[in-house]
């Protein structure tokens, strides 16, 4: 039984895990070259590229954007629909799809939100960074994750499960932010015509229907159309998500039977004396291929596939065109709302987020793993406070006019952000705990 668990659950977790261990790694390494690049004397070339326009327009029609907004707005739709396939695939099967496993992370990520922005508007004096508030409240899964792989057995399984189900809860809080409070005056006729597409995928999904290239062409469509419609496109790659079918069109059983069948026919066929397959073959591993696509599930597929791309090239890709300050004596910042987002992101985070559990498990709303100590909590808590691709990505929602303000907020970010990795790793490294120790002898 319990090879079957770790087979089953821990081997995909742990994969899961190097992947956003390694990504954030990529992160670093994107975010050094950015700031290196952008303060060089090939600084110029940094600014230009991202600021090249590509694209097309018409008489009726234009879709012309720098090439930072294609990232920002395009590929970043891309990480949001990977988002959302997992939000889903969480509350249908996973860690968040029932109220005591999800009591737990919801509450951190209550206090992980709710506390940076109210210490926000506390210490916000300036009403032209008021709207700042989301920045500081997102945490970025990648970093957080790779900075609890460097301590190795120091924390224990559960612990990593309780952040990355943490981080979920706070994405799917952060992409409400961004839906109800950082998009564009709207276009009523536009986000109508996206909804109606949407609800006819949603349509096909509930019968169990699904067709890739259909998604495919719908989803870019709706993409557009969100854009031109005043809501920020990477919403539609949240909704999108949600019209993928979880379930397989056939179950184990079925494709077993299936396959030792098939299996039967490959050895009977006909085989060419030549080095290719013969007609028979072919038809045979075409079989195999139509049901292997039915076994498998189209959500799972798909979060599979897109995993790497997103966390190995996309995340890296947004970090190298977005993290590139300059950073000298010459330009002008805003260093109250530098010094707000470090004290939001680093002390709103690990008192909001530690304080509300503590309570919580105090008055037994919540039933925490016995092997997770509160040391362990406010370390966890602290990493929460890395705020890195999310907030920059609300960052350059919220003041994508003015360059003052953004070049301020992402230094408060990368500042506070290291802060609060530097502080929840030595927490969470200072010692280990006895009953920890204990259970390993």
């Amino acid at each position: 039984m319990t090879n079957e668990f770790e087979n089953k659950i821990l081997s995909p977790f742990q994969k899961f895990v190097k992947i956003e261990s390694f990504s954030g790694i990529l992160l670093l390494i994107a975010t050094i070259t950015a700031l290196v690049w952008a303060n060089s004397p090939f600084g110029e070339s940094y600014q230009s590229l991202w600021q090249y326009k590509i694209g097309f327009s018409t008489e009726k029609f234009e879709l012309n954007k720098p090439l930072i907004l294609w990232i920002n707005d395009g590929l970043m739709a891309i990480f949001f629909f990977l988002i959302g396939l997992e939000i889903k695939r969480e509350f249908i099967i996973g860690e968040l799809n029932s109220f005591k496993k999800i009591s737990f992370p919801i509450f951190g990520a209550l206090g992980g939100m709710l506390v940076p922005v109210i210490l926000f508007f506390v210490l916000n004096q300036n009403p032209g960074t008021v709207r700042g508030w989301g920045i500081p409240m997102a945490t970025d899964i990648a970093f957080s994750l790779a900075i609890l792989k460097l301590l190795g057995d120091r924390v224990p399984l559960s612990l990593i499960l309780f952040l990355t189900a943490f981080a979920i809860v706070d994405d799917i809080g952060a992409v409400l932010v961004i839906a109800i409070f950082y998009s564009g005056s709207i276009n009523i006729s536009l986000l109508v015509v996206a909804l109606i597409l949407l609800g006819f995928l949603y349509g096909l999904s509930f019968k169990g229907y699904y067709f890739k290239f259909l998604n495919i062409i719908l989803g870019i469509i709706i993409w557009v159309l969100f854009l031109k419609s005043g809501i920020h496109p990477t919403l539609a790659g949240i909704l999108l998500a949600f019209s993928v079918p979880v379930r397989q069109k056939i179950d184990t059983s079925a494709f077993i039977d299936y396959l030792m069948n098939i299996t039967n026919n490959i050895k009977q066929a006909t085989v060419s004396k030549k080095p290719i397959l013969s007609k028979e073959q072919i038809e045979h591993i075409d079989n195999l291929e139509n049901w292997t696509s039915k076994f498998q599930s189209p959500l799972q597929h798909l979060e599979h596939k897109l995993h790497d791309w997103v966390a190995y090239f996309i995340i890296p890709v947004f970090a190298l065109a977005n993290a590139g300050v300059i950073i000298n004596s010459d330009i002008d910042l805003d260093t109250a709302l530098i010094r707000n987002i470090i004290i939001c992101l680093v002390f709103g985070n690990s008192i909001g987020i530690s304080s509300i559990i503590l309570l919580a498990k105090r008055v037994k709303l919540i039933e925490i793993p016995k092997e997770i100590s509160n040391r362990q909590i406010i370390g966890v808590s602290f990493l929460a406070g890395i705020g890195f691709t999310m907030a920059i990505f609300i960052a350059s929602l919220v003041f994508k006019n003015n360059a003052i303000y953004i070049d301020s907020a992402k230094i408060g970010i990368l500042i506070g952000s290291l802060i609060s990795a530097i502080i929840g790793f030595t927490v969470l490294r200072w010692k280990k705990d006895k009953k920890t120790v204990a259970n390993k002898v």
